[in-house]
């Protein structure tokens, strides 16, 4: 199975939806996406939902470790939210959750950020 990607601006916020499984084969699409969004649009946070995302691995959490530290260094925010369970028995023994805050739906985080859904 492959990786979908769904990204789209709402205002500063760039909310991505992924579908399918991040791993060592699709870490690297996911981040030149991320990237190049970053680059063209006035990003200020990242909303990630991983709701659909069935298996994930340590290259996607690089990735999504690397685009938190982007979206920090420009004095941004990432949310992660509507995650499955694999996928967040993974971020809880990682220990991402100490970092990127969670939230139970895209709605709620982006109201978070200040962004009226």
């Amino acid at each position: 199975m492959s990786l979908g990607i769904d990204m789209h601006v709402k205002e500063s916020v760039l909310c991505i939806r992924l579908t399918g499984e991040l791993d060592h084969h699709t870490a690297e699409t996911l981040k030149q996406n991320v990237t190049q969004s970053l680059e063209k649009d006035d990003i200020r946070h990242i909303v990630l939902n991983l709701e659909d995302l069935s298996f994930m691995d340590s290259s996607g959490l690089g990735v999504i470790l690397g685009r938190y530290k982007q979206i920090k260094q420009i004095g941004g925010e990432m949310v992660v939210c509507a995650i499955s369970p694999a996928v967040k028995r993974l971020f809880d023994m990682s220990g991402l959750f100490k970092i990127i805050r969670f939230e139970q739906s895209e709605q709620q985080a982006l109201l978070t950020l200040g962004v009226a859904s």
